[in-house]
C-alpha cells in the first residue's frame, strides 16, 4: 500500500501475535512493510524466531529493541525506567541492543529504533552518561550497517536537535511519532518535523489527544481523531521532504485490525 509516495507499514508489535500471525495478518491487510520487534529473537536462544522471521515474505523496513524494565504506568515511571539511562540495567540492555543490532543485520535491514529514556539536559553528570552510551550503542550499530532510529516525544524537538547536532553521529536519526510529542505534552508534532527534518527516516502513525490534567498521560486515539491534525501533518512531511516509510501503530483500544484499517483508509485518502 501507498499513501502518495510513500509506502504504508504496520508495528508488528499493534498486531499482538506470534511472527507467523504478524505475517498472516498483514497479507490480509493488504500491508508488505513492517517496523519489527526484535527481542524475541535476541532472547530466543534457538534461533527459531529469527528462522521464522526470515521465512515471511515481508519488507522490514526497520527493527525495533525494547527493554524489560520499562514501566509506561505513569510519565514519572517511564522517566525513572526508561530506554538506556538506569544505571543497574544498563549491561543487559546493552547486549540487549548489541543482539538487537545482530538480528537487524542479519535480516539485512538497515534502521533499528528504541526508546533511548529521557534526553535530560539539566543535569550534567546524567546527560554526559547519556552521550557516552548512546554513541556506543551508535558505534556498534555502525560497525554493522545499521543505522540507530530514536523515537520522539520525552523530550522536545529543539531538546533532541541539540543532542543530535552535539552527538554529531552518521548512524543516528529520528523515528518520528507525532503522537508521543502529545502524549508526553511535549510540543507540536508539526512544527516538530520542520525543526527534525534532517534526521527523520521513519514515520509513526499514530495519533493522540492530550491530557486535560498536567503531569499525566494524554490518550492513543485512532488515526484521524486526535490533535496530530493528520492532513497538515502529512502535508508538511512532504514539504520538508520525507522520503521513506509510514509504519502504522496502534497500541490501545479493543479493535487493533479495525483501527489499522481505518488508519489505511485515511492513508488512502491523502492527496
Amino acid at each position: 500500500m501507498q499513501c502518495g509516495n510513500w509506502p504504508v507499514g504496520v508495528c508488528s508489535w499493534s498486531l499482538q501475535q506470534d511472527v507467523p500471525g504478524v505475517a498472516e495478518a498483514m497479507r490480509q491487510l493488504g500491508i508488505e512493510h513492517v517496523n519489527l520487534a526484535v527481542r524475541p529473537a535476541v532472547e530466543d536462544t534457538s534461533g527459531a524466531v529469527l528462522a521464522a522471521m526470515q521465512e515471511q515474505d515481508w519488507n522490514i523496513y526497520c527493527t525495533m529493541i525494547d527493554f524489560p524494565q520499562e514501566d509506561y504506568s505513569t510519565l514519572e515511571t517511564i522517566k525513572a525506567t526508561g530506554g538506556i539511562a538506569p544505571d543497574e540495567h544498563w549491561e543487559r540492555n546493552r547486549q540487549l541492543f548489541l543482539g538487537a543490532v545482530d538480528v537487524t543485520a542479519t535480516l539485512g535491514v538497515k534502521y533499528l529504533t528504541m526508546h533511548a529514556g529521557f534526553i535530560d539536559h539539566s543535569d550534567a553528570a546524567y546527560v554526559k552518561k547519556f552521550y557516552e552510551r548512546i554513541r556506543a550503542l551508535a558505534d556498534a550499530a555502525g560497525d554493522k550497517q545499521v543505522t540507530l532510529l530514536l523515537e520522539t516525544g520525552q523530550e522536545t524537538a529543539e531538546e533532541l536537535r541539540e543532542f543530535l547536532e552535539t552527538l554529531n553521529h552518521p548512524a543516528v536519526g529520528v523515528n518520528f511519532d507525532p503522537a508521543n510529542m502529545i502524549l508526553y505534552g511535549k510540543g507540536d508534532p508539526k512544527e516538530a518535523v520542520k525543526v527534525l527534518a534532517n534526521w527523520i527516516k521513519h514515520i509513526h502513525v499514530k495519533d493522540a489527544l492530550p491530557t486535560e490534567t498536567p503531569g499525566t498521560w494524554g490518550a492513543e486515539v485512532p488515526w484521524g481523531d486526535g490533535k496530530v491534525e493528520s492532513n497538515e501533518f502529512l502535508t508538511i512531511l512532504r514539504e520538508v521532504g520525507f522520503n521513506g516509510v509510514l509504519g502504522i501503530e496502534r497500541e490501545a483500544g479493543d479493535d487493533r485490525i479495525g483501527d489499522i484499517t481505518l488508519a489505511m483508509e485515511r492513508l488512502d485518502r491523502f492527496r
